[in-house]
């Protein structure tokens, strides 16, 4: 796989975190402002990783190295970082939703 396919194919998959993110987003309008406040950090790290990973696609984009595999490397470990926040964010969002 060439380094244009697969920018294209992370792109995709930060484009589908982003969509997951927009929707928690959207549950934690209907917080209280104090449950809005603690999530407000487990959901700015999401937004942090997901900075880092588009930074990190436009940079493989113009720079187009032959070789890229350290950038496939972090990459692969920022989605895996990404996912891990996610899970954590989307379980207290939950507890907070039941009344925990």
């Amino acid at each position: 796989m060439d380094v244009k396919d697969y920018c294209r194919n992370v792109e995709t998959e930060l484009t589908a975190w982003k969509a997951k993110l927009y929707n928690v987003i959207r549950q934690m309008d209907k917080l209280s402002t104090g449950d809005k406040q603690r999530m407000y950090e487990k959901i700015n790290g999401l937004h942090i990783v997901m900075t880092e990973l588009d930074d990190r696609l436009d940079q493989l984009r113009s720079a187009c190295p032959t070789e890229w595999s350290p950038a496939r490397k972090e990459i692969k470990e920022k989605l895996a970082d990404l996912g891990s926040k996610y899970e954590s964010a989307a379980s207290e969002f939950f507890d907070y939703e039941v009344g925990g």
